[in-house]
């Protein structure tokens, strides 16, 4: 087992300041491991809503829940939409004798009736699978082919690990979407991945996305924002500069998890994946994500032009810029396009993050990193400045 004890900090922590603590993240996350740490699963307080017993128990939510006292905790919430009502009127007590942990597996915006019933009350707290950080430097190979969900990076073979993603795949689609009341037939949602998968690392075209699927641009619109709310993908924004230059306008597209999408492209081995054409996008995406849980920016974007210049990551820290540049490379050099980006964005540093072991400078405030000094130096591999790690929501 990994041990998740900086998670366990964090939603401790925001069970002290909140009311509503909702512990959300993509199916098998970890996210019921890290609750039943907290409450015991054979607690009173305990309720997992995909247990025909919690069902049961919850069938007067009031009467059931307004006793219990401490934490408690609701499993697998996007089941019982109907309790958000419910918390909020026990949030709101005087005496506040309990404070609640949901967990769920759909973003705010699926779960739009949480929001909005306890809004002012709620924290949320985003769990992914496992980091670079937690599952060692060493390690990294294994973690960006594999993904970072535990039962994919811990399983016993790599064949074991390609037949859990791909059935987690069938999961989501023929049961957990149905559950959220989404009706779209599980194949054309399938297609709709699996185009993403190829499509992973660029930036979105509606129309081209339309044309291939056979549908309207809304439909397609839809199912894209539709995975982004499951946390499954991520749609990076562009970033708009005031500058006498056409700049790109639409998101890129990322598949979050690493080893999800190699299972959609049918990468089975390290052997398919260092073949195959999008080896550079997968890594590049893979290097995004890891960047993000350990910098923890305040806003994060990317930044394109017309005419070429680019910057895969623009990131804003405490009023500070800085930009991130992934190569999969054995040296990477300095480009006219990281010029640019140094002197059009104002970037205060520019890292770029590759495989191998060794930091250089390209110039000043250009620096070449290494991918793992973000799990053995934390922000400072990008921002170059000792700050105290956050966890965001």
């Amino acid at each position: 087992m990994i041990e998740r004890a900086q998670w366990l900090s964090e939603i401790r922590a925001a069970l002290e300041r909140s009311r509503v603590v909702a512990l959300l993240g993509p199916r098998q996350s970890g996210k019921t491991t890290l609750a039943r740490e907290i409450v015991p699963e054979d607690s009173p307080a305990y309720f997992d809503l995909e247990d025909p017993r919690s069902l049961a128990r919850l069938a007067e939510p009031m009467t059931a829940l307004s006793p219990l006292r401490g934490i408690v905790v609701i499993d697998e919430v996007q089941r019982r939409p109907d309790l958000f009502p419910v918390l909020r009127v026990l949030a709101d007590r005087r005496s506040l004798p309990a404070r609640f942990l949901v967990l769920g597996s759909a973003g705010p915006d699926l779960l739009r009736q949480s929001s909005e019933t306890l809004a002012g009350r709620l924290e949320t707290v985003v769990l992914g699978g496992f980091g670079l950080e937690e599952i060692g430097v060493d390690a990294w190979r294994r973690h960006w082919r594999r993904g970072g969900f535990p039962p994919a990076y811990l399983a016993r073979t790599e064949q074991d690990s390609y037949r859990w993603r791909r059935e987690l795949v069938t999961t989501y689609l023929e049961r957990d979407l149905p559950q959220l009341g989404i009706r779209i037939p599980a194949p054309a949602l399938l297609r709709f991945w699996t185009m993403l998968a190829h499509y992973h690392g660029g930036v979105w075209n509606a129309a081209e996305a339309a044309r291939s699927l056979g549908t309207s641009e809304p439909t397609a619109r839809r199912y894209l924002d539709l995975l982004t709310g499951l946390y499954l993908v991520r749609q990076l924004q562009p970033w708009h500069e005031n500058l006498r230059k056409r700049q790109v306008k639409s998101p890129k597209v990322y598949l979050r998890d690493s080893g999800l999408l190699h299972a959609l492209l049918g990468l089975a081995s390290e052997r398919d994946l260092l073949a195959h054409p999008k080896v550079g996008s997968s890594w590049e995406g893979y290097a995004i994500e890891e960047t993000l849980k350990a910098v923890r920016p305040d806003v994060a974007h990317f930044w394109g032009t017309h005419t070429g210049a680019e910057l895969d990551l623009l990131l804003f820290v405490r009023g500070h810029r800085y930009g991130v540049e992934v190569k999969f490379q054995d040296a990477p050099r300095l480009t006219p396009s990281m010029r640019i980006a140094m002197e059009d964005l104002s970037l205060e540093r520019l890292v770029v993050l590759y495989p191998g072991d060794t930091r250089y400078d390209l110039e000043r405030q250009v620096e070449v990193v290494p991918l793992t000094d973000l799990a053995t130096r934390g922000p400072s591999a990008v921002t170059g400045r000792s700050t105290t790690r956050r966890r965001a929501g």
